[in-house]
């Protein structure tokens, strides 16, 4: 039996399907789960092929800019380019996660939205404040559940990059005030007036598509120690770092969390 989307997240799959520029890429995560004899391990297996995917997905991409420019629709390809590379890696991203819903690889009680401020109870686990100021987290996704009075209970913060540089820095800062926040016994918190008052602490992640292959650089890649949990969107020859896991993981981490 299979689960049956709520309103919100078939919003969430109407929005992603409506973009010009992703059909390219969700018919080839589609034909690589219809792949398998069982789909439910090619839903899974899918997340670690989104390099390769949107990778080969690139030229068709580039005809439907250039088609679009002939056509006067859109002015500048450069500009453009830029939103289809900002965006096809968290639209996959959710339109997998929620494939594996369907398919029943995720709890039906967990959800996934682009959008945090339709979750109430989010704007004060995303707040830390300092001295009368506030600082907040990069966000791409929100992975969460819901208590029995539909507030926000437990949630993944999840930030999703294309490149580890100065993203990822943002992030891992922040998850290490969160620390110094909720730490007993830290002077530094102390000195700059730092307090978070959360009863259930967010959990921060990072993804990438690795692009760059920044994984192989040990000054990139050892941002990645500050997560809670790091995933690569990418088959990678060899054994990764135990501080880093293939993308298709997050499926046993969200059901766990």
């Amino acid at each position: 039996m299979t689960y049956q989307l709520n309103p919100q997240e078939k919003k969430e799959i109407k929005k992603i399907q409506s973009a010009y520029y992703i059909q390219p890429t969700l018919s080839r995560i589609d034909n690589f789960i219809q792949s398998f004899d069982n789909e439910k391990e090619g839903c899974k297996l899918v997340f670690n092929e989104l390099n390769q995917i949107i990778t080969n997905a690139h030229p068709e991409v580039d005809k439907i800019l250039d088609e679009r420019i002939k056509q006067k629709i859109i002015k500048n390809k450069s500009q453009a380019k830029k939103t289809v590379v900002g965006n096809t890696f968290p639209f996959a991203v959710i339109y997998i996660f929620l494939q594996n819903k369907i398919l029943g690889n995720i709890k039906e009680d967990i959800y996934i939205t682009s959008q945090p401020s339709i979750i109430d109870g989010f704007q004060n686990i995303a707040t830390i404040n300092i001295g009368g100021e506030t600082q907040k987290p990069d966000c791409d996704l929100v992975i969460y559940s819901l208590d029995q009075d539909n507030k926000l209970d437990n949630c993944i913060i999840l930030s999703l990059k294309t490149s580890l540089r100065e993203r990822a820095a943002q992030t891992y800062k922040w998850k290490l005030l969160m620390e110094i926040a909720t730490s007993n016994d830290c002077s530094v918190k102390e000195k700059y007036d730092i307090s978070y008052n959360v009863e259930n602490l967010p959990k921060i992640c990072f993804a990438t598509i690795n692009f760059y292959n920044e994984i192989n650089n040990p000054q990139q890649r050892g941002m990645l120690k500050f997560f809670d949990k790091a995933f690569i969107a990418k088959n990678i020859l060899g054994d990764l770092p135990n501080f880093i896991a293939p993308m298709s993981d997050i499926i046993n981490f969200v059901n766990e969390i």
